[in-house]
This record gives C-alpha cells, structure tokens and sequence, in this order.
C-alpha cells in the first residue's frame, strides 16, 4: 500500500516539474505558446484528487489503518 503512495507522489511532483519546464519554455524564440502548462497541471490536479479519493476508500475498506498520536490527550 505504501507503494502505492509513493508513486502517486512521485507522479504529482513530475507533473509539478513538467508544468513548469513548460511555462519556462513555451513562448520562447517566437515559437506560439501550447497548452503543455496547462494539461500538465490539471494532470496534477486529478493525480492528487485521485489520491485523495484512494485514501478514503482504503481506509473505509479496511486496507489501511489510522496510527500516531491517541485523540484527547
């Protein structure tokens, strides 16, 4: 499950990355902007929403289990 986690963070961040190669790189040379920006960070957005969603489902499912520090104290 932990693996899980991982990759989906690795993924967010490459996209992260990708997004701004992209802004620094579009425009330049009077080439015509594209939408790579763009795509990059809805593709970034939908990663981390579907993470998000991933872990609540696991944790209703049973697969993961919340640790740490007790409540109320």
């Amino acid at each position: 499950m932990k693996i899980v986690f991982v990759i989906a963070l690795v993924a967010i961040i490459v996209a992260l990355f990708a997004a701004g190669r992209a802004m620094l790189r579009d425009g330049r040379d009077g080439e015509p902007k594209s939408n790579r920006m763009v795509r990059a960070l809805a593709l970034r957005v939908g990663l981390s929403i579907a993470l998000f969603v991933f872990i609540l489902v696991s944790y209703k499912m049973g697969w993961i289990q919340p640790t740490g520090i007790p409540m109320g104290q």
